[in-house]
């Protein structure tokens, strides 16, 4: 499918060289498998990697002063995002917005896997339980 969103003779590099980041070691022990900070790459968004295998586990409920995309990549997850309980498959992408408490937890059966879109430069996260 051919896109033409945009001119691009209207926009200009800004200098930036690429980048590039390891984002997991896939022998990591543990749910954090890694992270990129957008800052590392010069760029705007922070990146970081979760797993497990373990039905009903997930990270805690915690709060972003950002924007989380999240993009399940293996599994099923059950996200609780302030008030609301979405369920979602491998291939769905779930926003948690800036200042709502978020947590997410393995539907199972088998392993969980996402790929976690800060939106900043750096990981900033207050845990509330």
């Amino acid at each position: 499918m051919a896109r033409n969103d945009f001119d691009p003779a209207t926009i200009q590099p800004d200098g930036r060289p690429p980048a590039l980041a390891r984002l997991f070691d896939g022998t990591r022990p543990g749910p954090w498998r890694g992270s990129v900070n957008g800052e590392t790459l010069g760029g705007p968004v922070t990146v970081l990697t979760y797993g497990n295998d373990t039905p009903g586990e997930g990270p805690p409920l915690h709060v972003h002063p950002y924007d989380e995309t999240f993009v399940v990549t293996e599994g099923r997850a059950q996200f609780f995002v302030g008030d609301q309980v979405i369920e979602a498959v491998a291939g769905e992408v779930v926003l948690g917005p800036k200042g709502v408490p978020h947590r997410f937890e393995n539907l199972g059966p088998g392993r969980l896997q996402t790929i976690d879109i800060h939106h900043s430069p750096r990981w900033i996260q207050t845990d509330l339980v």
